[in-house]
């Protein structure tokens, strides 16, 4: 598979806080005791994709993936880690490595994806259809899309869920609309020029821009270097790529599609033979053909591109690590229904308790829970569909339901967790009870304390 490739990292999302910091990156947070870029390294290898750019925002945060890419893949892949601005966006990162691309085609991949999609089927719709971008869909997370509240926190106040709305033509191959974010809540707008040409589209809501695309480069670069303000690839280029596609203005490896005669536009000879030809042998041409063509076809001054999709299948796992509530799904999931997912060889109780960890008397780890490497666990503790991470010190009486515990976390005596994410270095003195929250690294929760839905962290 010809086609380079770029993982976008990013940064320390504020969405992710007090999970993430400049020591521990967006891409070093931890999916089962893993970072989750190396779900992302590994889906790229097993497509024996080796040779690769990973961009993150800051140069701190740079530092440390770098450092952790070296130690991880130095003999399995080939890596550059380059350092963008923070806080420049998905385009601004590839405006800013975009002398590094010299491919035909570009894959570009978000750093939180978790997915078993084959990506083999994305770059063979991308190249099958000569596409200028192809982007992949998957179902929407049932829990909920990735840009509503986060669980926790003192707010209380319910945001709306705000899926992507995305327009397909009948083929399903080909994306006519799209909108997101804050945009699904304003009215439904098409273009005059795409319902006629299309006939008819199909408006899901169920379906989710999963961040991974097929770019033809030279329209990408050409899109980045002329539309200075496009910050992101979602809400930026890919919209106006779909929104311009019967009109485009793009130009395919330098020269126009269309070629001036006098004062009216016409197609070549050669490419209008080219055209014909492929009329002739399509049982079911594409609008875009139709379009360019016309009615009698030989219309001469109407450019298209094709944005195309790639619709997974209902039965691929597809999620993206973008909020806290993601955060805790992905956990649940990779140690549960998609434990294929994790690398891991699950116990015959359905579980994976590290060779060296430690269990007191009457403790038990139930089915999808995780015990780290060198974790030790008091007399009659419980651990019900948790991740506890390496290192953790615990004391007797303890339960953990529906939690992640990070690294090197201690939990006194009588303490109870319950929907949480505890990051590393935290202590919980005896008998603190936790339910609902995200605690930041090094926080300490005082010996009896109830905490209920708080976001604890040091000031």
């Amino acid at each position: 598979m010809d086609f380079q490739v770029v993982v976008l990292g990013g940064g320390v999302s504020k969405k992710l806080l007090p999970l993430v910091s400049q020591e521990l990156p967006n891409a070093l947070l931890p999916v089962a005791n893993r970072p989750v870029l190396s779900y992302v390294l590994e889906y790229l290898e097993l497509s024996n994709l080796k040779d690769l750019i990973v961009v993150v925002e800051g140069e701190e945060a740079a530092l440390h993936v770098g450092a952790w890419i070296s130690g991880a893949y130095a003999d399995r892949l080939h890596v550059e880690v380059a350092a963008v601005p923070e806080d420049v966006g998905t385009a601004g990162a590839i405006r800013a490595i975009s002398h590094h691309l010299t491919a035909q085609d570009i894959l570009v991949v978000s750093g939180d994806l978790v997915t078993d999609v084959p990506l083999g089927a994305v770059a063979a719709t991308h190249r099958r259809h000569d596409a200028v971008v192809t982007a992949m869909l998957c179902s929407a997370p049932v829990s909920g899309p990735s840009e509503s509240a986060s669980s926790g926190g003192k707010d209380k106040t319910k945001k709306p869920g705000r899926y992507d709305l995305i327009g397909l033509d009948p083929t399903k191959q080909f994306l006519v609309h799209i909108a997101t974010g804050a945009e699904v809540e304003k009215d439904l707008r098409i273009q005059k020029s795409i319902l006629p040409a299309v006939g008819q589209i199909e408006i899901r809501v169920d379906l989710m821009d999963a961040h991974l695309y097929a770019f033809k480069r030279s329209v990408l670069q050409e899109v980045l270097d002329q539309k200075s303000a496009f910050h992101s690839l979602k809400h930026d280029v890919l919209p106006y790529l779909v929104r311009s596609q019967l009109k485009s203005e793009v130009l395919f490896n330098g020269m126009p599609q269309a070629e001036e005669n006098g004062t009216q536009k016409v197609i070549s000879q050669s490419n209008q033979q080219m055209l014909s030809q492929i009329l002739a042998n399509a049982s079911e041409p594409t609008f875009h053909l139709r379009h360019a063509l016309g009615p009698y076809g030989f219309t001469s001054d109407r450019r298209t591109h094709k944005c195309c999709v790639y619709i997974a299948g209902s039965s691929k796992y597809c999620a993206r690590l973008n909020s806290i509530q993601a955060y805790n799904d992905i956990n649940r999931d990779v140690i549960g229904e998609s434990s294929h997912l994790s690398g891991y060889s699950f116990s015959t109780q359905n579980n994976i308790i590290h060779p060296s960890a430690e269990l007191g008397t009457k403790t038990t780890i139930g089915p999808h829970c995780m015990l780290g490497e060198g974790s030790q666990m008091g007399d009659k503790c419980s651990v019900k569909r948790s991740v506890i991470g390496r290192h953790c010190r615990i004391g007797a009486n303890v339960k953990v339901v529906n939690s992640v515990v990070m690294n090197h976390v201690t939990i006194g005596d009588c303490c109870s967790i319950q929907g949480s994410v505890i990051c590393s270095n935290v202590q919980l003195q005896e008998r603190a009870i936790v339910k609902d929250c995200q605690v930041g690294a090094g926080f300490v929760v005082t010996a009896g304390s109830e905490c209920k839905g708080e976001v604890l962290a040091k000031k």
